[in-house]
C-alpha cells in the first residue's frame, strides 16, 4: 500500500512533475519550508568542465530563498553563478526504517526536495550572513564580535529563489494486506528516526565551568525555535 503526503489543493501543480510513484510528490509549500527549515545540509549540483560536481553546503531558507554558505576559495558556487547555469540543490529528511516481512517491501519514510535555478549574489553579504548564521544557530550572532573584513571577503552568501522546484515523500507503514499470504507472526512496522543533539563539548581553550552560550544551550536542549 502507498502511503501518499496530503497535497493542499489550492497550490497550483508545479511544472515538473514525478512520473515514478507520482502520487508521492508533495506540492504544498508548507510541507516544503518545514523540510528546508529543519535541515541544515544540502547538496549543491551542477556540471563543471563537463563534468558533474556535487558538493555539501551549509544553508537556510530566509523567506522565498535559499541562503547557501560557501568561501571565496571554493570557486565552483562561484563559477556556477558567473556563468548563469542552471543548478540543482537537494536537501532529504529520513523519517523512518520501515521494516517488512519481505525484502522487497522495506522501504524508508523520507521527505526530499529539490531546488533548480540559478544561484543570485545577495544585495548585502555581511547582512546575508549574519541572517543565514541566525538561521542556522539562533541568537549566536548577537552573542559573537562583528566579523572583521578578511572574515568577510573570504566568505560567500549565495541566494538561490524557490520557484524552480519538486518535493517528494513517504509516510506510514509496510505495504501488507491481511490475505497477502506472509506470515503475519513475524513482526513488521516502523522505526523512526529523529536526530537529536548531543552534549555540548567544550574546547581545550575554554576554562572549565564557562557557562553555556545561550544559543548553544537552546541548540543541546532542542529548544529552538522550528
Amino acid at each position: 500500500m502507498t502511503h501518499a503526503v496530503p497535497v493542499a489543493p489550492s497550490v497550483a501543480p508545479p511544472a515538473r512533475r514525478i512520473r515514478r510513484l507520482a502520487d508521492r510528490q508533495v506540492v504544498d509549500r508548507t510541507e516544503l519550508d518545514r523540510l528546508l527549515d529543519g535541515q541544515l545540509i544540502g547538496h549543491l549540483a551542477a556540471v563543471h568542465h563537463g563534468e558533474p560536481v556535487v558538493v555539501p553546503m551549509a544553508y537556510a531558507r530566509v523567506g522565498d530563498d535559499l541562503l547557501l554558505h560557501g568561501s571565496t576559495g571554493g570557486g565552483f558556487a562561484l563559477r556556477a553563478a558567473d556563468e548563469r547555469q542552471t543548478v540543482a540543490f537537494a536537501v532529504t529528511a529520513l523519517d523512518g526504517v520501515v521494516v517488512a516481512r519481505s525484502l522487497f517491501d522495506h522501504s524508508m519514510n523520507y521527505r526530499s526536495a529539490i531546488v533548480y535555478g540559478v544561484l543570485e549574489p545577495v544585495a548585502d553579504e555581511p547582512a546575508a550572513l549574519d541572517a543565514l548564521s541566525d538561521r542556522l544557530l539562533p541568537g549566536r550572532v548577537a552573542e559573537l564580535r562583528a566579523s572583521t573584513r578578511k572574515e568577510v571577503a573570504a566568505t560567500r552568501v549565495l541566494r538561490l529563489p524557490i520557484v524552480d522546484v519538486v518535493m517528494k515523500a513517504r509516510a506510514g507503514g509496510p505495504s501488507e494486506a491481511a490475505d497477502d499470504g506472509e506470515d503475519h507472526a513475524q513482526w513488521a512496522g516502523v522505526v523512526p528516526h529523529a536526530p537529536s543533539w548531543g552534549e555540548p563539548i567544550a574546547s581545550g581553550l575554554t576554562p572549565p565551568g564557562t557557562p553555556l552560550p545561550d544559543s548553544v544551550a537552546a541548540l543541546a536542549t532542542d529548544s529552538r525555535p522550528a
